[in-house]
């Protein structure tokens, strides 16, 4: 469907001129459609970041004060020395 002109019957079937009819709900629509864009890409990036960041977050103490070990590549407690 080609764009209609302000001054045209309006296509819903009202029988009013297009921009005394749907023309601003169109207009509305279309802007709440923009904010709603904008937040979804907004919200997704920022998703995005705090997952970037997560990963650079200091992993070496884990949950009950563990100590990460490189040489065995898990979780040792804290207050153990586990020398090999």
């Amino acid at each position: 469907m080609g764009k209609i002109g302000r001054n045209e019957l309006c296509h819903c079937g009202s029988g009013k001129k297009y921009k005394k009819c749907c023309e601003s709900k169109e207009r509305t629509g279309g802007q709440y459609s923009r904010v709603l864009i904008v937040t979804v890409v907004g919200a997704m990036l920022a998703a995005l970041i705090a997952g970037i960041l997560s990963f650079n977050r200091d992993t070496s103490i884990g949950a009950g004060g563990q100590v990460w070990s490189v040489e065995h590549n898990h979780y040792h407690e804290a207050e153990h020395n586990h020398a090999h």
